[in-house]
């Protein structure tokens, strides 16, 4: 990352992203009292889904016109858009780190205020990263068995030039 002092920004742009999610999460908090707690139970699930939303918002070609006023996107990579504020945010939504924290804060403002809801989005979601999960394992195991195989038939050719060299002789 990139120091203020070398990006098109001020200080100040970076505080009224950390002021607004301050002012989000105390509103939250405040709005919480006497609601339904959310469980230990639904930390994981709310972590998955977090996960696959903040993806979804910064990786996906589905969510270019979400990006789009605030990132350039190139074949080589992408990189936020404009100067001050609009920077700001363009470099928040190229870093799924920081879209999650913005994403947990909207994924338990839904669960607290409409649980029935707040569980139905976070189980797709959750379900979701979990498919990012298996895709993942499975891409791997392919790669590795593909690799060995690779290998496997490296070795039967040196084998069989050792065995023609050997006969030649």
């Amino acid at each position: 990352m990139e120091p203020v002092s070398e990006t098109p920004t001020e200080a100040a742009d970076y505080a009224a992203l950390s002021v607004a999610y301050g002012t989000l999460l105390a509103a939250l908090a405040r709005s919480s009292r006497g609601r339904e707690p959310i469980g230990s139970t639904e930390l994981l699930p709310l972590s998955a889904a977090t996960f696959a939303l903040s993806k979804l918002i910064v990786h996906e070609k589905v969510e270019t016109w979400l990006r789009r006023p605030f990132v350039e996107e190139h074949p080589d990579g992408k990189r936020p858009r404009g100067r001050r504020l609009r920077y700001a945010v363009g470099e928040l939504l190229n870093c799924t780190r920081c879209m999650g924290a913005w994403s947990a804060l909207g994924l338990v403002a839904l669960r607290m205020h409409s649980p029935t809801a707040g569980r139905a989005v976070t189980t797709v979601l959750a379900a979701s990263a979990g498919n990012d999960v298996l895709q993942s394992a499975f891409s791997l195991l392919c790669a590795k068995a593909n690799a060995a195989h690779e290998h496997e038939e490296r070795l039967g050719e040196e084998l069989r030039e050792i065995r023609a060299a050997r006969q030649a002789a």
